[in-house]
């Protein structure tokens, strides 16, 4: 599928401010994708531009910048296509796992009985369990958006049955690694046009780690497998640390107040 994307975030300031060095993830990346062309239009213009691979082995851009400014502007556009991954065959052992990476005590007792359910309904399948549970959530959540804030915990996305494609990401999360599979979190774009308000926004989903396939995602807000129409930018453990923008700034004065505009354009064909 062909993606193009235009993606504008802006922060407006009270007063001048002196910004400080920025993380960027706005990189489209991942092993089933070809990226044709892609420009990052930043102001004011940084002084410095390194690229970098983080911890989690994504490609981010460290920006620093002098002087001071009443506004940050971030322009991302590229155009790319995604291919096909190679199908989900092999076999596993039956849920749940001992894995040793996940400590099986951080999942809350609520939300490891809703998973445990889950994987008898399906006997313990591994990849039958992945696929109920994304429709299970699909199916039982009012899917909202919520533009700013951090995520809320897996358990109340569970209880109240509402939430953003974040708050579905990390209750799937919970749910995968109190059986015993690793996950983590993802953020990126999608071509589904389908949400509340009939705009674009910055997408989420949770992927898996298969022995033998690596990381395979699955997408709770629409119920189904991550598939050529989706584009992967940041991938780690927590939400946090795949913000698409990050840094702070520094003000002499009054009380500073700020805020965030952002736009998504998204054409897909093919």
């Amino acid at each position: 599928m062909r993606f193009e994307v235009q993606h504008l975030s802006r922060y407006d300031y009270s007063l001048p401010v002196a910004l400080g060095s920025h993380v960027l993830r706005l990189v489209p990346q991942g092993p089933a994708l070809n990226l044709i062309w892609r420009e990052l239009y930043i102001e004011p213009w940084p002084k410095s531009q390194v690229i970098e691979v983080d911890s989690y082995d994504n490609e981010v851009l460290r920006v620093e910048f002098s002087g001071h400014t009443n506004h940050l502007s971030i322009r991302s556009r590229f155009d790319a296509h995604t291919l096909q991954e190679p199908p989900i065959e092999g076999s596993w052992y039956l849920l749940p796992w001992n894995n040793p990476a996940i400590e099986s005590s951080s999942s809350d007792p609520e939300v490891a009985a809703f998973a445990a359910e889950v994987s008898a309904r399906v006997g313990g399948q591994v990849i039958a369990f992945l696929d109920a549970l994304s429709l299970e959530l699909f199916t039982r959540t009012d899917r909202q958006v919520r533009p700013l804030g951090n995520a809320q915990t897996p358990l109340e996305t569970l209880r109240t049955r509402h939430g953003a494609c974040r708050d579905l990401t990390l209750l799937y999360m919970e749910c995968c690694q109190s059986v015993g599979l690793l996950a983590r979190f993802v953020s990126g774009y999608q071509a589904a046009a389908d949400t509340p308000d009939g705009q674009r926004h910055l997408h989420a989903w949770p992927e898996v780690h298969l022995p033998g396939l690596g990381w395979r995602g699955w997408d709770p807000t629409h119920g189904m497998r991550v598939d050529t129409g989706h584009v992967r930018l940041c991938a780690a453990p927590s939400q946090l640390e795949t913000m698409p923008v990050e840094g702070g700034y520094t003000f002499f004065g009054a009380e500073l107040t700020s805020t965030l505009t952002y736009e998504v354009r998204i054409a897909t064909s093919g």
